[in-house]
């Protein structure tokens, strides 16, 4: 009998020990679930739709999931999704998946962490918070399987200047009445073709002069905006020039009644999300009603601070991308009247950004498995 109870006692307490341990607050869902993609292709259509400057995300594959489910108001999703640049510009207001990805040698890819709420019930789509990283393929690893692709070419150099004058000339040429001038270079890469070859993309605005006008007319309307994006190309070979030129341009959009913000922003095959039995345990602290949305940042290649003769191995590609609303493990109030109809004052628990995978089925599939676009 001396023996046996402290083995009770001993048993009790390892009891007592396990089922003291939180239970996790988050659901482990699959990267490949239908409606874990759809609410990933939204938070990333949300990103690009803020976005002034750059080109529209697409996605590649879910890397990891979170799902929350708050009593009564539908779920909070943590995504962490691996992303390609497009060929579209975000001003276009093109949805991602009507838009071509890059070839391999141009890519810019990365990672997006976002905090998206949903409501199906109330058809309530909104991103709460959202980061990117973003960094161009290296150029080292490009030239070792594809030593003749294009290579990136400064915006500023003389030759890339003439070939946006050579091919934009060329279009106001062909136009029939309307003529374009330059608002903005954004990308540009030479290649040695038969000659000398540069490759760029541009932004153009109106201008006042019309076709038939003296070519002195240089005035700028005011306050005017990029219209639409041309691509051009600009090759010599002796004394002979090669240009091309092709513009696409933007279609105008009306601003939708609410702003970015609106809260019937859904369609209607939303994912289906079930109601939890259980309350959330209330917070103690609240975040602000005007949480900020978030941020794009481009890296630059992960060589550049390599001397091109450097014989060290090249550096990690690393994508520190943050996103935290807090650092309570309570988790904090985050005030969603706004996104309601009613007087009812609505309040989403919103966790510190799980850190770390916790489900079997993540990463999700690719779209584009070549090995230069693959997060480490």
């Amino acid at each position: 009998m001396g023996l046996l109870l402290p083995l009770v006692l001993c048993s009790l307490a390892a009891c007592c020990t396990a089922s003291s341990e939180p239970l996790s607050p988050f659901l482990s869902r699959s990267c490949n679930d239908t409606d874990v993609l759809a609410v990933g292709s939204f938070a990333l259509q949300d990103i690009n739709s803020d976005q002034k400057e750059g080109y529209v995300l697409s996605l590649n594959r879910v890397r990891d999931v979170h799902e929350h489910r708050q009593a009564g108001l539908g779920s909070v999703f943590y995504l962490t999704l691996d992303v390609l640049q497009t060929e579209c510009h975000v001003l276009s207001k093109k949805a991602w998946k009507d838009c071509k990805v890059r070839m391999f040698h141009e890519q810019t890819y990365g990672q997006c962490k976002a905090i998206f709420y949903i409501n199906k019930p109330r058809r309530v789509l909104h991103s709460l918070a959202y980061n990117c990283t973003l960094r161009p393929v290296p150029r080292r690893k490009v030239q070792f399987m594809c030593p003749d692709c294009p290579s990136p070419s400064d915006l500023s150099e003389p030759r890339v200047l003439e070939a946006v004058t050579e091919s934009l000339a060329k279009y106001n040429s062909e136009s029939a009445s309307k003529q374009y001038s330059l608002f903005k270079v954004t990308r540009a890469t030479s290649q040695w073709v038969f000659g000398p070859s540069y490759f760029v993309e541009y932004l153009i605005q109106e201008s006042p002069c019309t076709k038939s006008q003296d070519s002195a007319c240089v005035l700028q309307l005011p306050d005017s905006g990029p219209v639409g994006l041309c691509t051009g190309g600009l090759s010599k070979m002796n004394l002979k020039k090669y240009v091309s030129v092709t513009c696409n341009f933007f279609e105008s959009q009306a601003p939708t009644p609410g702003g970015e913000n609106s809260a019937n922003q859904g369609p209607a095959n939303l994912p289906k999300v079930e109601e939890p039995q259980q309350q959330n345990t209330e917070p103690t602290h609240s975040l602000s009603k005007a949480v900020s949305r978030g941020s794009v940042q481009y890296l630059p290649d992960v060589g550049d601070e390599q001397p091109e003769d450097s014989q060290e191995k090249p550096p990690v590609e690393a994508f520190p991308v943050q996103l935290d609303l807090t650092t309570n493990p309570q988790g904090e109030a985050v005030d969603v009247s706004s996104l309601f109809l009613g007087p009812m004052s609505e309040k989403l628990v919103v966790l510190p950004f799980p850190k770390e995978q916790d489900s079997a089925e993540c990463p999700g599939p690719t779209k584009n498995a070549n090995p230069l676009v693959l997060l480490p």
